[in-house]
C-alpha cells in the first residue's frame, strides 16, 4: 500500500516537473540553439530532485501536516486560549528564524548596506544588521500567526487583516528608508518556505476543524497571506527605528 502510493507520488512529480524541463529545453534547442552540455548530468539531476520532491511530500503527509492538526486538535481541547496563542507566535518565530533564505537574504543585505555606507563595514555591524533583519522578520510572522489564529477562534473576515495590512504597507512606505523598502517587500517571501507553509497551514486547519461552526475551507486558510504583509511592515518599521 505505502509502495504504491510513493510509487505514484514518484510519478505526480515528474508529472510537475515537466513542464520546466518543457521550457528549459525548448529554450535552448530553439532559442538559443545550443546543445545541451552534459546530458547524462541533467538527466541524473532530474532524477534526484523528482525523488527527493517525492521523498519531501510523503514526509509532509506523514509527519508536519499530522503534526500540525493534532497540536491545533489537543490545544482546542485544553481550551488555554493563552498557550494556543504562545505555541501560534513560537511556531511562526521559530520556523523563520531558521529559514535558510532568510538567512542568505539578510547577509546579502548587510553586506550592500556596508558597501553603501549605510551600516560600517566591519563584520560586527554587518553580523548586526543581518540578525536584526532575521529577528524583525521572524517576529512579524510569529505575531501574523498569532493574530491568525485569533481571527479563526473569533470568527474575524480574512478580508479585513488582508485589506488592513496592505493599508499598513502603504501609509509606512513613504516613510521608510529607501534603501530598505525592497528588501521588506522581498522579505514577505519568507513564508512561503518548505516548512512554514505545512505546518502552519496544518495548524489552521486543524483548529479550524476541531472548532465548533468554523468551515476548515474558509476559516482554516489565509494565515500565510497574513504572514506574507507583516514583514513587509516591520522590515520597514526596523529601517525607521534603526
Amino acid at each position: 500500500m505505502l509502495k504504491n502510493h510513493f510509487i505514484k507520488q514518484l510519478c505526480n512529480s515528474f508529472i510537475d516537473l515537466v513542464p520546466i524541463l518543457a521550457v528549459v529545453l525548448v529554450f535552448q534547442v530553439l532559442i538559443i540553439k545550443q546543445p545541451i552540455a552534459d546530458v547524462a548530468s541533467l538527466i541524473i539531476g532530474t532524477l534526484f530532485v523528482v525523488l527527493g520532491l517525492a521523498l519531501f511530500i510523503q514526509g509532509l503527509e506523514q509527519s508536519l501536516f499530522p503534526l500540525g492538526e493534532s497540536m491545533a486538535y489537543a490545544f482546542a481541547r485544553k481550551g488555554s486560549l493563552f498557550w494556543l496563542l504562545i505555541f501560534a507566535f513560537c511556531l511562526g518565530f521559530g520556523t523563520t528564524v531558521a529559514e535558510p533564505a532568510l538567512i542568505a537574504i539578510a547577509a546579502e543585505a548587510a553586506d550592500i548596506a556596508s558597501k553603501g555606507n549605510i551600516i560600517a563595514h566591519s563584520t560586527e555591524a554587518k553580523s548586526s544588521y543581518a540578525l536584526g533583519l532575521r529577528i524583525t522578520v521572524a517576529l512579524s510572522v510569529g505575531f501574523a500567526i498569532l493574530v491568525g489564529v485569533l481571527r479563526i477562534i473569533r470568527g474575524w473576515p480574512l478580508y479585513y487583516l488582508i485589506i488592513g495590512g496592505y493599508c499598513g504597507v502603504i501609509l509606512i512606505t513613504p516613510f521608510a528608508p529607501a534603501d530598505i523598502i525592497g528588501i521588506a517587500y522581498d522579505s514577505g517571501g519568507v513564508t512561503t518556505s518548505t516548512i512554514t507553509v505545512p505546518l502552519v497551514t496544518a495548524l489552521g486547519v486543524g483548529l479550524a476543524t476541531a472548532i465548533k461552526g468554523r468551515n476548515p475551507m474558509i476559516d482554516g486558510f489565509g494565515l500565510i497571506a497574513f504572514a506574507s504583509l507583516t514583514p513587509m511592515i516591520f522590515v520597514m518599521a526596523y529601517g525607521v527605528i534603526r
